[in-house]
């Protein structure tokens, strides 16, 4: 019973993190005036989490699919838990196509789980970011009504974008151009009804996390337009830049990440103590795909001859060639759970194959479009908070007789993202300048010494996030 004891603190410690001494500002202090200004020369805000930063689960029924690892939830190791966390794979169908009924639940605030069935554990996830924001009188009608805190009136000024993070980008991108309509049309009228501003021109400022950044970038560019099947990306327009007037960025992978290639090979393990996310579920989603490494940044090299680099990462005959994600025979018991009205493995390989290739070609396109430099309109601002403290995959090795992945090298950045990454420094692997070269031209940069979850959360970012919303000049 001792030794138990001692596992169940250990992994309350490892799952939940440990308290530090370190020295945290005042905010309530610090913004206490610029929060309590309540006029139309502040924008709302939206916040958007990153990939995972939404819970799902399925509409019908209310199981949780994602966000809450206790109870009833899917758990992927089971073939109801499976068919309800991966996208359908539909055959000869667009990706669009791919509709379960599994709906995004809100921002996750804390990832709840039961370690060994009994002990319940809970790990912050956004809900420093949501009080630091409601700190600075950025208050959540979402969270008004659902009774968590009671803002009297004043309920209007910020917007929570959840999201089914397994589905395509772009089709997430004009979800948002959606709930930005939505949103806009509400505070116009609390603007008409508080202030005798009839049709206001209101702007969002955006905070956005992660994956949520990519999002939010194609927004910006192209609005509500779609990707070509094949061919030439339409020039950037800045359509969504029509409804945005700041876009913070935090622990974005704009370059991608070689996090995700590696996830998508070898599946997610979230803990120890919880089922594992195998390559064919994790393979079924358009939206991992499109984090993907550049391969022109020297990301992935021949393992037995590493000055061999590999550049099309996203040739969907080198993931067939070396057996990953869904190309992956083993992988077959998992698609039997996928597929259970297809008896014949040749004819699940082939329709899984042919769902990789659709998701790979998507996210070639969705890459190409995000890289075409284009400086933004001088309404918007982009600004970046990244880490670059943690020793962070930067180049993979790849073994060309079985596609077993091993990290040659690690880079400044995250744990998950690199330093040059959110940058998208086009200088890796290239000839090297002394100063940035980046299709993103940046208002402003901040590094901190946190990993990916803990960017978030960090008291330098959040002291920053209030200074840029409520204090930056415009």
């Amino acid at each position: 019973m001792k030794s138990l004891t001692k596992i169940l603190l250990v992994a309350l410690l490892v799952f939940a993190g440990c308290e530090t001494n370190e020295q945290k500002p005042d905010l309530a202090t610090l913004y206490n005036r610029a929060a309590k200004y309540r006029g139309v020369n502040r924008n709302p805000v939206i916040l958007i989490p990153g990939i995972g930063g939404s819970g799902l689960a399925e509409r019908v029924s209310g199981r949780m699919v994602w966000g809450d690892f206790s109870g009833n939830y899917a758990n992927p190791e089971k073939p109801d838990g499976a068919s309800l966390f991966a996208l359908p794979i539909i055959e000869e169908a667009t990706l669009d196509k791919h509709h379960d009924t599994i709906i995004p639940t809100g921002t996750i605030a804390h990832f709840r789980s039961k370690l060994l069935g009994f002990l319940s554990i809970t790990k912050e996830a956004y809900s420093q970011t949501l009080r630091v924001l409601g700190i600075g009188g950025y208050l959540d009608e979402h969270k008004m009504n659902m009774g968590i805190v009671d803002y009297g009136d004043d309920h209007f000024t910020c917007f929570e974008f959840d999201y089914d993070w397994r589905r395509d980008n772009v089709e997430n991108a004009r979800r948002l151009h959606e709930f930005i309509l939505e949103k806009r049309a509400y505070i116009q009228a609390e603007y008409e009804r508080r202030y005798n501003l009839p049709n206001y021109n209101v702007k969002f400022d955006i905070v956005a996390h992660s994956m949520g950044g990519l999002i939010t970038r194609y927004y910006l560019r192209y609005g509500i337009a779609d990707l070509p099947e094949d061919g030439p990306i339409q020039p950037v327009n800045w359509a969504g830049s029509r409804y945005v007037e700041r876009a913070i960025l935090v622990g974005t992978p704009n370059a991608g990440s070689t996090s995700a290639l590696m996830k998508l090979v070898d599946g997610l393990e979230i803990h120890s103590t919880l089922p594992a996310y195998s390559p064919a579920l994790l393979g079924t989603m358009p939206s991992i795909y499109q984090t993907l490494p550049r391969g022109r940044h020297g990301v992935l090299v021949d393992a037995t001859n590493p000055d061999k680099r590999i550049d099309d990462i996203l040739n969907p005959q080198l993931w067939e060639q070396l057996g990953w994600g869904l190309a992956d025979r083993d992988q077959d018991p998992v698609l039997q759970w996928l597929l259970p009205d297809v008896k014949d493995p040749e004819q699940r390989r082939h329709i899984a194959l042919q769902h990789q290739r659709k998701c790979l070609q998507r996210a070639k396109q969705f890459t190409t479009a995000l890289d075409v430099p284009a400086a933004p309109p001088d309404s918007l601002s982009l600004y970046l908070i990244a880490g670059d403290a943690v020793p962070t995959p930067s180049v993979l090795g790849v073994n060309m007789q079985n596609g077993a992945l091993t990290v040659i090298e690690s880079a400044p950045g995250d744990e998950t993202v690199i330093r040059s990454s959110a940058l998208m420094d086009e200088r890796v692997g290239q000839k090297w300048l002394p100063r940035l070269v980046s299709p993103i031209k940046w208002e402003n940069v901040l590094f901190i010494f946190a990993d990916h979850e803990g960017l978030s959360k960090h008291p330098a970012f959040l002291d920053n996030l209030l200074y840029i919303l409520l204090e930056h000049p415009h």
